[in-house]
């Protein structure tokens, strides 16, 4: 006799803990942070030709590369949060290497507008990264140990 064992994504606690971080991406505070999220990396792939710097080609390259991934991390976090939010903690890291990318990239000194550009869009990613993280956390640590009632977890014993 063979028993099926269900898998992970039927378990009903993990279905509960994404709903939660469905509603805290809801929330007007999460949907200004996506938001946010998805236009500093706009800006961050198109500062090379806004600001003047598309003749420094590895900090453009690394602008652009940069920018799309931090675009598309806010576009999956206003999706699908609840799927995506085990990697919000790489939009903070994509944004901090934006704020050191002048220095750290190979080729000519970038311009001081190019400095300024990364470093500012840099502390907006950053900032908006934290608190995209923050938004999921927020809510679940409220409810730790709780059901989505609100109600406290019991065990459930099976045969």
């Amino acid at each position: 006799m063979t028993i099926r064992t269900p898998s992970i994504e039927d378990h009903p606690d993990l279905a509960s803990l994404r709903l939660r971080y469905e509603e805290a991406a809801e929330t007007p505070t999460g949907q200004v942070v996506e938001g946010l999220t998805f236009i500093a990396g706009l800006y961050l792939a198109i500062s090379p030709w806004v600001v003047g710097f598309t003749s420094h080609s590895s900090l453009t390259a690394s602008n652009v590369f940069t920018g799309v991934a931090l675009a598309v991390l806010a576009l999956c976090y206003a999706t699908m949060y609840g799927r995506s939010h085990r990697i919000a903690w790489v939009a903070p890291v994509i944004s901090a290497w934006t704020i050191v990318a002048p220095w750290l990239v190979s080729g000519p000194a970038p311009s001081v507008g190019a400095i300024v550009s990364n470093v500012i869009v840099g502390l907006v990613g950053l900032a908006c990264g934290i608190a995209m993280m923050s938004v999921g956390r927020r809510r679940v640590a409220g409810t730790a140990g709780f059901g989505a009632s609100g109600e406290p977890l019991r065990e459930v014993r099976r045969p």
